[in-house]
């Protein structure tokens, strides 16, 4: 299995302002070659309530946007954007790879303190999207603190997933939940796990410190600096993880 080059970007993201967003993941992404690029939760529009910026999934300029940068740039884009659906909303994940394939996720673990849940519909099932010989769990945000949803299994001797993708708009105050939570999802999956999040304040006085990074099987990091826009490219390495699993069979003493 090949080693696959991953790109996190950690944006200052402008409020509300989708051209705004567009043009700055534009200039972040100049000169970046890479397999998959991950931006952060709502990559657009930041995370908002504001519902009337939904788009239609068959319509979405957003996505469109999404499709010919993942042409552009031959790699696959990961993020989530508001998604309008049958008069409902979701804050959905969207996989585009650069063949046009599109792979959704919706939310599973809306987040109650910021009143999510009253106006975002729920997700229900999860959703593995395999590229270029990976099996990327899609995630967002809220669903981190929730390990039972992303509980890695092994059948056929081969485990469900190799890394998951989690994008984010994760308040600074609870950043050490963010990196302790990641690292232990890594950990005890016994996978890569990518998190993205943003920097900067937003409009409902929210500061950001970004803490994007990357954590193998063993819990070993790869890191942006906090508090500051990066971007940054890695390597997974599939022997590597392939070498840990076999070492430390874990996953198969769960079954």
């Amino acid at each position: 299995m090949q080693n696959i080059r991953i790109t996190l970007v950690q944006p200052d993201q402008i409020w509300e302002n989708k051209a705004a967003n567009l043009e700055k993941y534009e200039q972040m992404l100049r000169g970046v070659a890479s397999d998959v690029i991950v931006l952060p939760e709502m990559f657009q529009t930041c995370f908002t309530m504001n519902t009337k910026l939904g788009e239609s999934f068959e319509n979405s300029e957003s996505i469109s946007w999404l499709e010919q940068m993942a042409e552009e740039k031959n790699a696959a884009f990961y993020t989530s954007l508001i998604v309008r659906e049958d008069g409902r909303y979701f804050n959905r994940g969207v996989f585009v790879e650069p063949s046009g394939t599109i792979t959704f996720y919706d939310k599973r673990k809306t987040f109650g303190l910021a009143k999510e849940t009253e106006h975002y519909q729920r997700g229900h099932s999860e959703v593995i999207v395999n590229y270029k010989g990976w099996n990327i769990q899609l995630q967002i945000c809220y669903d981190l603190r929730f390990p039972e949803i992303v509980r890695n299994k092994i059948s056929n001797q081969k485990a469900h997933y190799d890394v998951i993708l989690y994008v984010a708009n994760w308040p600074e105050k609870r950043s050490e939940h963010w990196k302790a939570l990641l690292r232990a999802r890594a950990i005890e999956n016994q996978c890569f796990v990518a998190g993205v999040n943003r920097v900067g304040k937003d409009e409902m006085r929210f500061t950001y410190s970004g803490d994007s990074r990357l954590i193998d099987a063993l819990g070993n990091e790869e890191l942006i600096n906090s508090h500051e826009e990066g971007v940054e490219t890695f390597v997974m390495n599939k022997n590597d993880l392939i070498k840990i699993r076999e070492m430390l069979p874990f996953l198969k003493d769960g079954e």
